[in-house]
């Protein structure tokens, strides 16, 4: 069964001195301010449109890792990942790099690199990113 997610936001002013708030309209989670000197400049508490792509890339890798690497026979006990999602005001966002590192029993170091390969590429974050290059360091504790 397919399901829709929805976020909004809420943008007064312009680009430069204005702000918005972005709602998780679907999960009821929060509401979290947005602007654009939090987006090219320091957060400020703040967040942007690459953080929030981060935070869905880095749990869509993980439960895609996770999943294959069950699938494998071989379940991890921890995934701990990271999406740094670089932009460049004038230019737009130029590339993601996903780090993890994983807990696996029973799995060697090219076995977790591969797996993570593969989440890398078929995760559906990624897919919908294929216009960035999304790079991938990946190890075990």
């Amino acid at each position: 069964m397919a399901t829709t997610r929805t976020a909004r936001t809420a943008w007064e002013g312009n680009l430069v001195d204005g702000n918005g708030q972005v709602t998780f309209a679907s999960s009821g989670i929060g509401e979290y301010p947005v602007s654009w000197p939090a987006r090219a400049e320091a957060p400020n508490g703040k967040t942007s449109p690459e953080e929030l792509i981060a935070a869905a890339h880095s749990a869509c890798f993980s439960m895609a890792l996770s999943h294959g690497l069950t699938g494998a026979g071989t379940p991890p006990t921890k995934l701990d990942t990271q999406a740094d999602v670089t932009f460049q005001p004038g230019t737009g966002i130029t590339g993601i790099h996903l780090t993890v590192v994983g807990e696996v029993p029973g799995l060697d170091e090219a076995g977790f690199v591969k797996a993570a390969e593969d989440a890398k590429a078929n995760c559906p974050v990624s897919q919908a990113l294929t216009g960035t290059t999304i790079t991938l360091a990946a190890s075990l504790a």
